[in-house]
């Protein structure tokens, strides 16, 4: 199973989400924003947090416009796997892979904090190895995590099971507690809390390595 991890000037969770990756046995390529195509062989694309082209213009526009961009966007929608985390989930939006948008957070301040969230559905890649309705704890770390979209929007993605995952204790506002969506065919997620930060006791927990066990499981068996 091969994970390629985007690269942007600003990110600064790429390593980290490399290592988590590899931790779960994936081969990890690392793919530079100026690039215009993937490796081959490449199963699934992570999109890092960070603060891409230093958030200028809205966090995550420039990003989507980059070079990798459209490698990135072709991918997705030949049915690849993608997993945006805070930045990386303010870049798909902006891609329109996802819906919505993160605009800044209702406290206008930067929060960065262990995060508790509830499991919104189990029935994805992403989050197969969790029951609906499991706590688990991530790290968040953003100014624009407060997760908006329009009542016709947010009754789609009720409707269609699409929101991942739920803030227990809604620290920035998002509509209906979202912490995280499910692109239509569910084969893309975006979050704003850190999953990768979240992989090994050192850091505080580990609830965050069952999402990149059963992702990796998933596109082994594929």
């Amino acid at each position: 199973m091969k994970a390629a991890v985007i690269t942007f000037p600003g990110s600064n969770c790429d390593r980290d989400l490399a290592v988590a990756f590899e931790k779960a046995g994936a081969e990890v390529v690392r793919v530079w924003h100026k690039e215009t195509a993937l490796p081959a062989g490449v199963d699934v694309i992570g999109v890092p947090g960070g603060f891409s082209y230093g958030d200028y213009l809205r966090c995550g526009a420039i990003a989507s416009r980059s070079p990798i961009g459209q490698a990135v966007a072709d991918f997705a929608g030949r049915g690849g796997y993608v997993i945006g985390i805070c930045n990386g989930f303010q870049v798909l939006t902006e891609m329109g892979l996802l819906p919505g948008a993160l605009m800044r957070n209702a406290g206008l301040k930067f929060v960065c904090k262990p995060q508790a969230l509830r499991v919104a559905t189990a029935d994805s890649v992403f989050t197969s190895a969790y029951a609906k309705g499991d706590e688990v704890v991530f790290p968040i770390a953003h100014h624009d995590g407060n997760f908006t979209i329009d009542a016709e929007g947010l009754a789609r993605l009720e409707g269609e099971d699409r929101v991942a995952f739920r803030y227990v204790d809604n620290p920035n506002g998002s509509m209906a507690d979202i912490a995280g969506v499910l692109s239509a065919n569910r084969r893309v997620l975006g979050m704003m809390p850190h999953p990768e930060r979240a992989i090994e006791a050192a850091q505080g927990g580990a609830d965050g390595a069952a999402l990149f066990r059963a992702l990796t499981g998933v596109m082994a068996q594929a």
